[in-house]
């Protein structure tokens, strides 16, 4: 489900908020917290509604839900003096006031967002065999290949002897 609002695209299926066409960074439970406010927007949302939804019960500090509403906030472009979109209604909660429109996944697709005006898109890297010989990495990618796995560089990120390394063993 898409909700939008405000110059802003909230994903629910694909856990991505949008003030455009470009993507805004929010943490998981800033997500959460958002998505709850918008899906509650025609009541007034308690705080233990919020710590019962997004924090699953757990107990949390009034501070780390002050905090996770300032980044949902911020991250709508809002404040708590302007208060646009997230109203805190004294000693009640808070309510998603912006006007929604809801509109299931696929009804449109997103139009592709072209590269910022005067950055250029990294090219791909290219083949291990055309890196100087002494990049590590381009050792590490090969021994990907080799295996299937892209577990290889977590755990082996130095020391690797692909003569001891069982995927590599009997390769060359």
């Amino acid at each position: 489900m898409q909700f939008l609002f405000a110059n802003h695209r909230l994903d629910t299926d694909r856990r991505e908020l949008r003030r455009g066409l470009e993507p805004v960074a929010v943490e998981p439970q800033v997500f959460d917290l958002l998505v709850y406010l918008v899906e509650n927007r025609d009541r007034v949302v308690s705080k233990d509604d919020l710590i019962a939804s997004v924090w699953g019960g757990r107990i949390v500090s009034d501070s780390t839900l002050t905090s996770r509403i300032n980044a949902a906030r911020k991250a709508l472009g809002d404040s708590g003096d302007d208060q646009k979109l997230i109203r805190t209604i004294a000693r009640k909660g808070l309510r998603f006031v912006g006007d929604v429109q809801m509109q299931p996944n696929g009804a449109a697709p997103l139009p592709a967002a072209d590269p910022p005006p005067g950055r250029i898109p990294r090219a791909a890297p290219g083949p291990a065999a055309a890196r100087p010989a002494g990049d590590r990495r381009a050792s590490f990618r090969q021994h990907e290949r080799r295996s299937g796995t892209g577990i290889f560089f977590r755990r082996h990120q130095r020391g690797h002897r692909p003569r001891r390394c069982p995927s590599c063993a009997g390769s060359s």
